[in-house]
């Protein structure tokens, strides 16, 4: 995305999305792992996010296990996976009331998402606000140890790994 402060996030956020379900082919079985996807509303995302607690993180990885399981698919969507979760961000960042804690989410293997508001500095604030440890390798900022504080949405359980 481009020019963020330029677009309304949580009117696009709040615009009417119903569920499309796709019946995957062959090939887009085997490389996503299911027969069933489902493209979620935007808005399912920043509910999601908002039940993470803090001290806790969640992938977007437990966001889509928990989207396909809501809607009884086999996976969702992983492209608007990550594209919804920005835009839950985003919007988020542009409120003054009603604030979804999107610095809780990490991409995989705990890495701070560079799609975010600030990125890295507020992320890494917050985080470390609520007791991580962030570091960096390579130039880009992970979350030390961050499977031990991954909570599973899905089943509504934190996962002690």
């Amino acid at each position: 995305m481009a020019n963020e402060d330029k677009k309304d996030f949580n009117k696009m956020m709040n615009d009417p999305m119903e569920p499309k379900f796709v019946t995957l082919d062959a090939a887009g079985a085997a490389k996503w792992g299911g027969s069933t996807m489902v493209v979620a509303p935007k808005k399912d995302y920043d509910e999601l996010i908002k039940k993470v607690p803090s001290g806790k993180l969640v992938t977007t990885k437990e966001l889509r296990d928990s989207i396909a399981k809501k809607y009884g698919t086999d996976i969702a969507c992983p492209l608007t996976a990550g594209i919804f979760t920005n835009i839950a961000a985003w919007a988020s960042y542009q409120r003054t009331e009603d604030i979804t804690p999107f610095w809780r989410v990490v991409k995989a293997k705990g890495e701070l998402n560079s799609k975010f508001p600030e990125y890295p500095a507020l992320q890494r604030q917050k985080l470390e606000a609520e007791g991580f440890e962030i570091i960096e390798k390579r130039g880009k900022y992970f979350v030390k140890d961050y499977e031990r504080n991954i909570i599973d949405l899905a089943g509504s359980d934190a996962r002690n790994r």
